[in-house]
């Protein structure tokens, strides 16, 4: 039902794009969805989890969110292949929680905000702890 396009346009590199067909008794067209919004909704989702400071991204992220450039799918890595999401993330925790309970409830809710919203099965969230802070 999913699959991957990867679409040139002006001269643009390939953009890579998960695109879910929908069918009814007749072809309705066919809804895309680009990696970088099921990274968004990953990472919009992962912030709303109490004990969860932030998204850790590489060092340019760092660099660009204090010039004012903020990226909201830093720290979010998403692999689609044909109806299956996997979604590495890089988070950066409040001191006091409990890291597993936490990582759990970060898995439960990324999951199913991405089921949900997107119709694709998510398969994995693996979750690195970049840091604390207190």
């Amino acid at each position: 039902m999913a699959s991957r396009t990867g679409k040139k346009s002006a001269g643009k590199p390939a953009e890579e794009k998960t695109a879910v067909v929908l069918k009814n008794e007749e072809n309705v067209g066919v809804v895309q969805i680009a990696d970088d919004v099921v990274a968004m909704i990953a990472s919009l989702a992962t912030t709303e989890v109490e004990g969860v400071n932030a998204m850790a991204g590489n060092i340019t992220n760092e660099l660009m969110s204090k010039v004012g450039v903020k990226k909201l799918t830093k720290g979010v890595r998403v692999d689609v292949v044909e109806n299956n999401v996997t979604v590495d993330l890089a988070v950066t925790m409040v001191y006091g929680y409990n890291i597993p309970a936490t990582c759990q409830q970060v898995q439960n809710k990324v999951k199913s905000a991405i089921e949900n919203m997107t119709g694709l099965n998510c398969t994995d969230v693996n979750i690195r702890i970049a840091g604390i802070r207190a």
